[in-house]
């Protein structure tokens, strides 16, 4: 016989209980029931949610939505919170390229990595929208997670921005083929024009090292766990972006901002 509305949520909040009586110790069980309930009375209650939920398998799964949908907003507002904290840190490091227009009305962070085969489908686009767009300020942080090779090139490329050449050496390694050995790293340094000796250098400063432990920290405190990720405004993109989602974000974030 299926169960009233009101038997229905009862047997569902009941779940926990019998939940924690079957994995709470023996002993525990014995010296103290939870709600105040005797043992009869705690087994009476398993056994309606047991014939309940075999009778419903449904209800688990509309459990299950409902848990995941309140796990994701509580995931979306503590990331929201976390970037509200460290708006300073991401958008006012000087050690950040900064491309687009640095006076724009709108802020777009990317975390990428120029290992990463999604950073390097969109580098392109990303470019030509900032571009288009002209009134977008977009930093740029270096977060290097897929090996040694990943670390040598954001090294290099913070090098780079010491010689005023960032933006040409960023997009050169996200859109000519090769590895990021050093051999193809300075071999892409020499054909934008960089002093490759100087980048040397720069490239084992404690500044670089700083920097890109600061990015290392920063992503981990807001939830970033690969690449790309991009934050406009308040708005965490993690993951590939195509170009009608970010103008519509940009849109969208100018008209709360206005």
């Amino acid at each position: 016989m299926r169960l009233s509305g009101l038997a229905r949520w009862a047997a569902i909040l009941s779940l926990g209980l019998v939940l924690g009586l079957l994995t709470a110790p023996a002993e525990a069980q014995e010296q103290s029931l939870p709600g105040g309930f005797s043992a009869d009375q705690a087994q009476g209650i398993e056994r309606i949610v047991r014939d309940y939920l075999l009778a419903n398998p449904e209800v688990l799964v509309e459990a299950l939505t409902e848990y995941q949908q309140r796990q994701k907003l509580a995931e979306e507002q503590s990331r929201q919170q976390a970037i509200g904290q460290r708006h300073s840190e991401l958008t006012q490091d000087p050690a950040t390229p900064v491309l687009g227009n640095p006076e724009g009305d709108v802020v777009m962070v990317e975390f990428f990595d120029y290992r990463c085969p999604y950073c390097k489908t969109v580098a392109g686009m990303v470019k030509d929208e900032v571009a288009s767009d002209g009134n977008v300020r977009l930093l740029m942080k270096e977060f290097p997670i897929l090996g040694p090779q990943s670390v040598q090139a954001a090294r290099a490329a913070l090098a780079a921005a010491k010689q005023d050449k960032y933006e040409v050496f960023h997009f050169a390694l996200m859109t000519q083929p090769g590895d990021m050995s050093d051999v193809h790293i300075e071999t892409v340094a020499g054909q934008v024009g960089l002093d490759i000796p100087r980048m040397r250098r720069d490239m084992k400063s404690n500044e670089i090292e700083d920097a890109l432990a600061r990015n290392a920290v920063l992503a981990e405190t807001i939830g970033i766990r690969g690449t790309p990720a991009f934050i406009i405004g308040k708005t965490l993109v993690p993951g590939a972006i195509d170009a009608e989602t970010l103008r519509q974000i940009i849109a969208e974030e100018r008209a709360r901002s206005s």
